[in-house]
């Protein structure tokens, strides 16, 4: 098979916004509790926290992580979490079934972003709670002092604000399965006046307003238009979720679903500007892609343990290789909206449906998915360009005509470099790709690294966590204008230039 590519160095699509490769942690499962926070483990700093899996997550570069929810957020009183450990309340979690310890709350997080060198994007609850809650969570953190909340926080041993810039107005709120889930009238009014307060106390923050919590859900686009039109003049971002599954085990369709993911996209981007028009607005509201990923693997809650337990292993999968191809599609279709789209967050980043796994007491490794998160926020940092595609297509149970090369292409911070990201989705054939490089001058070929395994179902383990890796590939050659690689069947491919 044979597809091109064309790239011109003026077709600029965006600067990307490097928040898009953030990370999501959640009081779920093993997230917290025996992931990142393991008292005792061999690696355990003086907070608890596990260095291994700090040295992982530094790996990933993620500028921005999502905290506390998700689900969670929305029964979640956040003065649970500050203070002495030894004061702090055991609490009934609803959304997981769990015993919530509370022993790990925002000054910890706030302590861990800092080491894994990320900023923190904090939900606050909009389900059980409401504006005046949230109003006093933003006093807390980002009040220089002089107040109850803010000399509180002095006292809990943060003497500087923290400074948190972009805040999420609840979660997934028209979720039937959410605690104080909302109609779109009822939470565009309270996230409207949340937001509103939450900007007089500090009005150098941003807010995310909550959007449908998928393209599938019936309210999609009905929802987007009623809570948007009550709150537009206070928030920023509208918020999209998506998940992806191969439970049919219908390889061909599973992977054209990032195409899908690309519509979801193009689509709230069309309402947020339909309410633009309709209030006569010159404000222009960007998307937060804050929940992505693969989930299948482990079931619809993979849930293990007696309810009520404080740690129970949730919604662990074990990813494998097509999962690659899938993440890494998702990664390439949000590359495809850097104009809009500025904020990524992978759910979750260890132990629950993530790149990062760990034992408790033992070691910790990268699965699959890690790899293409890493790469794209190594080599995804600059300018993307507009893409000019052809390629061949095929049908399946999810979209008709996918194209089976999926592509993205970024101009380095410094303008000396060039990254191709490609995706060959034939299961069977390899794909000729012809690259033509319009106005780059003379470019020669650093590194190819290609991601395939004989075995799509191929996975990582702590006792072989190399199995599926990227690998140094040869055969990607420049002339003139026109560069050729041969990309192997079921394969992602990371393909640099020098400018």
């Amino acid at each position: 098979m044979n597809a091109t590519l064309t790239l011109d160095k003026d077709f600029v699509l965006s600067e990307i916004d490097p928040r898009v490769y953030g990370g999501f942690a959640e009081h779920l499962g093993r997230h917290i509790y025996t992931g990142i926070y393991e008292p005792g483990h061999p690696t355990a700093d003086s907070e608890g926290f596990r260095e291994d899996v700090i040295a992982l997550v530094r790996e990933l570069s993620m500028p921005i992580i999502r905290y506390p929810g998700g689900n969670f957020v929305s029964g979640y009183n956040w003065e649970d979490g500050v203070g002495p450990r030894e004061s702090r309340p055991r609490r009934l979690e609803l959304a997981w079934g769990i015993t919530e310890t509370n022993e790990f709350g925002t000054n910890e997080f706030m302590s861990w972003c800092k080491k894994v060198g990320s900023e923190a994007m904090m939900a606050v609850n909009l389900g059980t709670r409401g504006p005046d809650e949230a109003r006093q969570l933003v006093e807390y953190c980002n009040h220089p002092g002089g107040t109850q909340l803010s000399d509180l926080r002095k006292s809990h041993g943060a003497t500087d604000p923290y400074g948190i810039k972009v805040w999420c107005l609840g979660n997934e709120m028209d979720g039937p399965w959410q605690m104080g889930a909302r109609t779109a009238y009822e939470y565009g009014r309270v996230a409207n006046e949340a937001a509103k307060l939450m900007k007089w106390v500090d009005g150098s923050i941003e807010t995310i307003l909550c959007g449908s919590s998928g393209r599938g859900m019936a309210s999609f686009g009905k929802w987007e238009w009623e809570s948007l039109h009550e709150s537009y003049n206070n928030v920023d971002y509208l918020s999209l979720h998506t998940y992806y599954n191969n439970r049919a085990n219908d390889t061909p369709a599973f992977l054209a679903e990032t195409e899908n993911m690309g519509d979801f996209i193009a689509e709230a981007i069309a309402l947020c500007d339909a309410v633009k028009a309709a209030k006569k607005s010159k404000k222009t509201i960007n998307l937060s892609f804050d929940e992505w990923n693969v989930w299948y693997h482990s079931g619809d809650w993979g849930q293990l343990g007696a309810r009520w337990d404080e740690v129970r292993p949730q919604l662990e999968d074990i990813y494998n290789m097509e999962d690659v191809l899938v993440v890494g599609g998702m990664l390439l279709a949000m590359l495809q909206y850097a104009d809009r789209l500025k904020i990524g967050c992978i759910a979750q980043i260890v132990n629950v449906i993530a790149p990062i796994m760990t034992r408790p007491g033992g070691g910790a490794w990268r699965q699959t998915i890690f790899y293409p998160l890493q790469q794209c926020s190594q080599y995804g940092r600059g300018t993307a360009l507009r893409t000019a595609v052809s390629s061949p297509t095929y049908d399946c149970a999810t979209r008709d005509k996918a194209p089976y090369l999926a592509t993205s292409a970024v101009i380095s911070e410094s303008g000396d470099a060039l990254t191709i990201f490609a995706i060959n989705r034939s299961l069977t054939e390899p794909l000729e790709l012809t690259t033509t490089l319009r106005g780059f001058g003379k470019a020669e070929v650093i590194e190819w690294t290609t991601m395939h395994h004989a075995d799509l179902k191929a996975v990582n383990t702590e006792t072989n966590p190399e199995n599926v890796v990227p690998q140094q590939a040869t055969g990607a050659v420049v002339s003139g204008e026109t560069l050729t690689a041969t990309l192997p069947a079921a394969s992602w491919n990371v393909i640099r230039l020098k400018l």
